[in-house]
């Protein structure tokens, strides 16, 4: 009878030692992920990217989301509406939903800055910078050319890193155009959704996304913009300083997507269609594991010239240099 309630002392003791040892197993490993905080619930980037890292194919990068401040936009209606629904999914992954972006700074190492609104991301991303923490600045970096130089500028003066990127520049056959496929880009057409945002310039809403494209495969070095603007759509070209040329056409009615064509020294390749959020998610990771921005500050504030430069031609009729714009 002694030995039965020894062994079975000695079971329990091996139990409970083994389940102490589960459990500080289980808190070391969660401890040893890096953490990210997401800042801005009001987009299904959110739910997608935190889905990628925390539970999809980049969940074996070292990553967790593991907190979020819920607040973005004050007024987009599409932003406000889609809010809650991210905010219970967001939870539903495990996920802490915090009342300020300093509580939030005080439980992760690196922040994904996801308001839907370009408006309130110099606001927010200052904090963080200020924090010392590293951020990717989802689109639109913000609602303009100046506001986008301020943000650079304040990361550069914090020596923070920093960058902003659409989706789009990921995408395979972008990626292959970039690498050299068809040798010597002469030249690219691209296509995009082009709904306009009152308190955004007109292209940082969502043709950004198809710019950014344009620019992927182009490179930067545009020097003029020409835009014609209907209702339905609009057509914007660009002309680089050695004379090549690239085209966004903006898509308000009818069939869309974002898509293009490059035309090269050796070939002509398709670009796109969009086909999901991981290649510029497994992105952000490596840039928070190196530090490095894999966009230059110089080609985003370039693109929002291009930008700029688009809406002032609307205005004026002509074409509208670059350089123009550099210093608003």
């Amino acid at each position: 009878m002694n030995s039965r309630r020894q062994f079975i002392t000695q079971l329990s003791l091996v139990g409970g030692g083994m389940l102490l040892s589960n459990t500080l197993s289980a808190h070391t490993t969660s401890a040893s992920f890096k953490k990210i905080g997401v800042i801005g619930l009001d987009t299904s980037h959110s739910e997608m990217f935190t889905k990628d890292i925390n539970q999809g194919s980049l969940s074996n990068r070292g990553y967790r989301v593991v907190a979020a401040y819920p607040h973005g936009s004050p007024d987009i209606p599409s932003a406000l509406e889609m809010k809650p629904r991210i905010t219970q999914a967001m939870r539903d992954m495990g996920v802490e939903i915090v009342d300020s972006i300093a509580a939030l700074l005080q439980k992760v190492d690196y922040i994904l800055l996801e308001s839907n609104d370009g408006r309130v991301h110099l606001d927010q991303a200052t904090q963080v910078i200020k924090a010392g923490k590293p951020l990717f600045v989802d689109k639109p970096m913000a609602e303009d050319l100046s506001k986008v130089k301020a943000i650079f500028e304040l990361a550069h003066q914090h020596k923070v890193p920093i960058f902003s990127s659409s989706s789009l520049r990921y995408d395979q056959l972008v990626r292959e155009v970039r690498g050299g496929k068809i040798g010597k880009v002469l030249g690219a057409d691209v296509y995009t959704p082009a709904e306009i945002e009152p308190h955004h310039i007109d292209q940082a809403w969502y043709m950004i996304h198809g710019i950014e494209m344009l620019f992927t495969v182009m490179g930067t070095g545009c020097k003029e913009v020409y835009r014609v603007f209907h209702p339905d759509f609009e057509q914007v070209i660009g002309v680089w300083n050695d004379g090549r040329t690239g085209t966004v056409r903006g898509i308000r009615k009818g069939a869309s997507n974002i898509a293009g064509i490059a035309f090269g020294e050796t070939g002509i390749s398709p670009l796109g269609p969009f086909s999901g959020y991981g290649p510029l998610v497994s992105e952000i990771l490596t840039f928070f594991d190196t530090g490095k921005a894999p966009v230059p500050a110089a080609e985003t504030i370039e693109i929002f010239q291009f930008m700029e430069a688009a809406q002032r031609s609307s205005k004026t009729g002509g074409t509208v240099s670059l350089h123009t714009v550099q210093n608003l």
